[in-house]
């Protein structure tokens, strides 16, 4: 049995009242109808219609069973037309997870763009540091700087973030401005570190037109967490590390400055990443581009900065 062709047949001939108005209205004959719906109740083991000489009407079973089936079809009918006009209106609901830095200063500040164009599409931003899951949590992307944990997701890489030092105002008049990247391994400079649990000291590199130095720096303040940073270095605690997307907005009011600017302090990748068992859709497929010119840009334009 059709179950599909029987259901339609079925919910006709309640909308209809007879048989003969069923097989009319889908131009089939009265007997396949009346085969259609006599092999639903079958499967079913219940009786679905009353039938008379002049009309037919639902059982209590067949009542219940007409609204959940109503239904059924209307979602199926949605479906085929959502496919049918995917690629050129894209819909629905997209979840994306995003770190807070991204989310506050790129995404956010841009999206009112891509919801212009895309009206039917209701976008979830998740924002959080913590690795997401993204098929357990049903998250269609997420965007990350950084070196991926999970080799095994797609990633289309969207740029790099430009890695800078940066103290605050009243730091600099305390402890002066450092004109070498070798002073920051001695006193009076102090360099907020990063740290990881079970991990050890970490050392960082700087580069300036061939000329390399690593510096150890002490400090007796350690983060793991990029707003942490931010915080600790607005309070004059030492020498920040931190990217440009966190920093930017800082460096622009003013409450906080470059320190040793002509060095570079490395670069970290950028990634929108997803399942690879996930379909990607048309509603996914144009954020991943959209994301990737928004970032393209400020990216850009930070760098430049």
């Amino acid at each position: 049995m059709d179950k599909l062709s029987a259901m339609k047949a079925f919910v006709k001939v309640v909308e209809s009242g007879t048989f003969t108005k069923a097989a009319d209205a889908l131009g089939v004959p009265k007997a396949q109808i009346s085969r259609l719906v006599q092999s639903l109740e079958q499967e079913l083991k219940t009786l679905l219609l009353n039938r008379t000489t002049r009309r037919v009407v639902t059982t209590p079973d067949g009542a219940a069973y007409y609204e959940r089936a109503v239904r059924v079809l209307d979602d199926i009918e949605e479906l085929e037309s959502d496919m049918s006009t995917a690629k050129t209106h894209p819909r629905g609901k997209l979840r994306i997870d995003v770190s807070p830095p991204l989310a506050n200063q790129i995404i956010i500040p841009s999206i009112e763009d891509f919801c212009a164009n895309f009206p039917d599409i209701q976008v979830d931003i998740g924002v959080s540091e913590r690795p997401v899951d993204l098929v357990g949590e049903s998250v269609d992307c997420a965007i990350r700087a950084g070196a991926l944990s999970d080799p095994s997701l797609v990633a289309r890489r969207l740029g790099d973030v430009r890695r800078v030092l940066c103290a605050s105002p009243a730091y600099l008049r305390r402890c002066g401005a450092p004109q070498h990247p070798s002073e920051l391994n001695d006193e009076p400079h102090r360099v907020i570190r990063y740290f990881t649990y079970g991990g050890g000291r970490l050392s960082y590199l700087l580069e300036r037109d061939g000329e390399q130095c690593e510096i150890y720096p002490g400090s007796t303040i350690a983060v793991n967490e990029s707003s942490a940073m931010m915080a600790a270095g607005l309070a004059g605690l030492g020498i920040a590390r931190s990217n440009m997307i966190v920093v930017a907005p800082y460096l622009e009011s003013g409450r906080l400055r470059l320190v040793l600017p002509e060095w570079n302090a490395g670069a970290i990748p950028l990634y929108v990443v997803y399942p690879p068992n996930r379909h990607v859709s048309a509603k996914l497929r144009v954020f991943i581009d959209w994301v990737a010119d928004v970032c393209s840009k400020a990216l850009a334009a930070q760098t430049h900065r």
